[in-house]
């Protein structure tokens, strides 16, 4: 992923106001390993339950270049059951309360009537570190036999679904 400005990022966000793009906390950019992510994603820090991800995607017509399009996340409540749960980008296996069912509202006329969609993901975001090793889940992993740049291969794939399904209006 290329480097992104503060600007860019909050421009890319198409589920969200101007002002609330304006107003969301963003992480450290310089210290992001953007090299080595697909997404970037944070947590808010005010414990509001709200996440954003932000990712490139295709300009249309080339396949060259590319735009950052963010999407403002909402992420549910945990059962309490103590379980494990596969994040659907990454297929990482976390306990149950490392992964969240995460929302977005759909960008215009279908998100301001209510309307969102969503899936499960790591709840910190983290999966292009994850498929690199860069970060290690607490859970032990079930074995496969595909190369790291499989793994980052898949993540883009189910990554570039999960964003398309997000950005119909």
């Amino acid at each position: 992923m290329k480097k992104l400005t503060a600007d860019e990022i909050r421009a890319s966000f198409v589920n969200c106001s101007k002002g609330v793009a304006q107003r969301l906390s963003l992480p450290d950019l310089d210290a992001q390993p953007w090299d080595d992510l697909d997404l970037l994603g944070w947590v808010d820090p005010s414990g509001s339950g709200t996440s954003y991800l932000v990712t490139e995607r295709p300009v249309h017509g080339s396949e060259d270049d590319s735009e950052p399009i963010g999407f403002v996340l909402r992420a549910s409540k945990g059962s309490g059951v103590k379980r494990q749960s596969m994040c659907s980008l990454c297929l990482t296996v976390h306990s149950s309360s490392d992964v969240a069912l995460m929302t977005a509202a759909r960008p215009g006329a279908a998100g301001r009537a209510g309307n969102s969609r969503g899936n499960y993901l790591c709840a910190d975001l983290g999966c292009s570190l994850y498929v690199r090793g860069l970060r290690q889940p607490a859970r032990v992993q079930p074995h496969e036999t595909i190369t790291r740049e499989v793994k980052v291969m898949r993540l883009r794939s189910n990554l570039t679904e999960f964003v398309e399904r997000l950005a119909q209006e």
